[in-house]
């Protein structure tokens, strides 16, 4: 490391912080993540993730799920469905209460993003080998399964 570096360092007291590395390596994440894919994509990759591992979900469902607020997932399926990406429908034993399920359209574009999303992960996690993503993926799932589950 030169001076120059040096003087740029945050204090050595931050830097021994898991949490201030953890907000440093999030905030890298979403830069990258940012680079490749719009603010838009980026919420119908979480829907359309949600559906495929989920199946068929109410709207309310899938903003608890996401931590999203009722009339940003609306917005979110709007899109979606607009492009045969997700059909809605309303709930036979609920007629108030909407159904969302994947196409085959959203399956295909779930595919695309999560190439995009690979590729900011293998971008993020370059300075690490393969043992040690799995690794920190396994720390990181721990940490967190430890504490109660928070809004996104």
């Amino acid at each position: 490391m030169t001076d120059t570096d040096d003087a740029l360092q945050p204090p050595a007291r931050l830097r021994g912080l898991v949490s201030w590395q953890a907000s440093k390596a999030s905030t890298l994440g979403a830069r990258l993540t940012a680079r490749r894919l719009p603010l838009g994509a980026r919420a119908d990759f979480a829907v359309l993730a949600a559906l495929e591992e989920y199946g068929a979900l109410s709207q309310a469902d899938i903003g608890r799920r996401l931590g999203l607020d009722r009339n940003d997932v609306s917005g979110v399926l709007n899109r979606l469905e607009g492009r045969h990406q997700v059909d809605r429908q309303a709930d036979p034993a609920n007629r108030r209460r909407n159904v969302v399920t994947l196409t085959a359209a959203g399956r295909q574009h779930l595919e695309e993003l999560q190439q995009h999303t690979d590729a900011v992960q293998d971008e993020l996690l370059a300075g690490l080998d393969a043992a040690e993503r799995q690794q920190l993926h396994s720390l990181l799932a721990k940490l967190l399964d430890s504490h109660k589950p928070q809004p996104a």
